[in-house]
């Protein structure tokens, strides 16, 4: 197929990377010119705005930071919608509100548009080896028609119900990493105050009860998995400040529905105490350094972030 794709970050590059893989043809556009660049060098066909990006396609792909954005590449004067032919799909993969997501499809749809809301899981290590979770939201006949382009750049492509549902999926999803991760870091950091070594402890959550993909695949306390972004400064992982706007999507998606969300609301705000303090670049699960008593543990320099 000839795809448009709009937004080349950590997720966005390695997706369409994936995509060119697969033999289809892509037509690029990002605010970033280094990034349309390294992604022509490989063979995509740069575009000037996300108009040109999504003229003469059969399927335009957006992957951007926030419904905001969305909204502007979209709608704007360069937009998708102001290029893009009648009949062709439109597949968003930011996290974005589900509100936003139900506007937007019902400006899609008023030219002839489908809209499908296709957010991930994965993270950028399942983007680069194309094992991402798509959450599809959309008609059973758009979900069947953009399915191919998306096991191009995922393992498993659900289909969570109409448009807007693949995004409930992905903050209800979010809402609990977050306090798990919040929930691991308590936990390890206590056991080291208390004298037990860090990777006696992480083995022993990891075959009993408090097991889960922040312990056994993402822990936070450095040293205990080799993979993880804690072993290496918590650089180039999923950032705290992304953690902090998807979980501020669950709790105001919450106070919508009138529903309590305890956890969530204290988790948001210790992501709020990171950003505050200087590491919302930072992966996620340091969240461990507002737990340990390194004084130099809780705060993060920005020289450290660049680094």
């Amino acid at each position: 197929m000839k795809i448009g794709f709009v937004g080349l970050g950590n997720m966005g590059a390695p997706m369409a990377r994936n995509l060119l893989k697969a033999g289809h043809t892509l037509q690029l556009f990002d605010v970033s010119a280094p990034a349309v660049q390294a992604l022509a060098d490989a063979g995509a066909l740069p575009a000037v705005s996300p108009k040109a990006a999504a003229t003469a396609v059969e399927c335009v792909i957006t992957m951007l930071p926030a419904a905001a954005h969305v909204r502007s590449v979209l709608t704007g004067d360069d937009g998708v919608l102001a290029g893009i032919a009648q009949g062709v799909a439109i597949v968003d993969s930011s996290t974005i509100d589900p509100a936003s997501v139900t506007a937007f499809a019902a400006l899609a749809q008023r030219q002839g548009n489908a809209f499908v809301d296709a957010p991930v899981s994965g993270g950028t290590g399942g983007a680069a080896a194309g094992t991402l979770t798509f959450m599809v939201g959309g008609s059973t006949d758009a979900y069947e028609h953009v399915k191919p382009v998306l096991s191009a750049m995922g393992r498993n492509i659900v289909h969570c119900g109409n448009t807007g549902s693949g995004q409930i999926a992905k903050i209800c999803n979010n809402l609990v990493l977050g306090i798990t991760m919040a929930g691991v870091a308590e936990g390890m950091a206590l056991g080291e105050a208390l004298g037990i070594d860090p990777k006696v402890l992480a083995s022993i959550m990891n075959a009993s009860t408090g097991r889960c993909w922040s312990s056994d695949t993402y822990n936070p306390f450095p040293g205990v998995i080799d993979t993880a972004p804690s072993s290496r400064g918590y650089t180039g992982g999923f950032g705290t400040d992304l953690m902090l706007k998807d979980l501020g999507l669950a709790t105001d998606a919450a106070r919508l529905a009138r529903q309590p969300v305890f956890l969530g609301a204290l988790a948001q705000q210790l992501y709020q105490a990171m950003s505050t303090n200087g590491a919302g670049k930072l992966d996620f699960s340091a969240v461990i350094r507002l737990y340990r008593r390194d004084p130099d543990a809780a705060r993060s320099t920005e020289s450290e972030i660049e680094d």
